[in-house]
């Protein structure tokens, strides 16, 4: 290298070295570390569990105006009970949203019945898939042991939950879930893996897990690129009689 080129480089050197010592000087003025914008938007907050004021409602526990069969998206067959709740009805297919989500906190309220049946994944099985893929299991887990990766709380045979949070058994629990959506790039490639958080009956049960793909009964999870999609409510096919009331969500997209 010739010695005006060394001088130049070291010139670009010093320059850079100053400006980063510069950036790094810490403020003496309070006033320089305060920013103004973005203003974030309010939000009015529910009451014992209610909508906050930019929530969308699914289910009120009024009508299904928000679902649609998952099979063939024909009119919801599960039970409209008189509490404002709403029952599985064994074997008429799962349930979806109308609309499609992408990232979102989702609120969602279950209940076992009370009258215990069967055991194992057999007792009040349903589960809550986000984007249609990413199942949260519903379970009734109260003297009823199973496979963990499989149990209430879990992400289905991905990650067990950090702690088994029911209610007895026939009382309401909650489910409170923060979803963000994976991101593909233009070549269908996982870019960013989707992950979750879920607090049962405020209990943290999921910690910003990352999702490894679609939960699979058989086999390894493996992402397929996709868009936003419905959010899904399993009918299991084995009486579980399962019921959910107090549905919303809130875009975070």
């Amino acid at each position: 290298m010739s010695q005006p080129s060394k001088l130049v480089l070291l010139a670009i050197l010093f320059s850079a070295t100053t400006f980063y010592g510069q950036m790094q000087e810490e403020p003496t003025d309070p006033k320089a570390t305060e920013f103004y914008e973005p203003v974030p938007p309010k939000v009015t907050p529910g009451i014992n569990g209610a909508a906050p004021s930019d929530a969308i409602v699914l289910f009120d526990g009024s009508n299904f105006d928000q679902w649609i069969s998952a099979t063939d998206s024909t009119a919801v067959q599960w039970h409209l009970n008189g509490d404002g709740s709403m029952t599985v009805k064994d074997k008429t297919g799962n349930i979806q949203t109308k609309k499609n989500f992408g990232s979102v906190q989702l609120h969602i309220e279950w209940r076992s019945p009370a009258e215990v049946q069967r055991d194992g994944q057999n007792r009040a099985n349903s589960g809550v898939f986000l984007q249609g893929l990413y199942e949260v299991q519903v379970l009734d887990n109260n003297d009823n042991d199973t496979y963990v990766n499989g149990q209430v709380g879990s992400i289905y045979k991905q990650s067990v939950p950090l702690a088994m949070a029911s209610v007895p058994s026939g009382e309401w629990n909650v489910y409170d879930i923060i979803f963000h959506a994976p991101e593909f790039s233009k070549g269908g490639n996982i870019v960013k893996p989707a992950t979750i958080t879920v607090l049962h009956n405020g209990v943290l049960i999921q910690d910003h897990f990352e999702i490894e793909g679609p939960s699979e009964y058989i086999g390894w999870p493996t992402y397929v690129p996709h868009g936003k999609a419905p959010l899904i409510l399993q009918d299991h096919r084995d009486n579980s009689r399962v019921s959910y009331r107090n549905i919303w969500v809130r875009e975070l997209d």
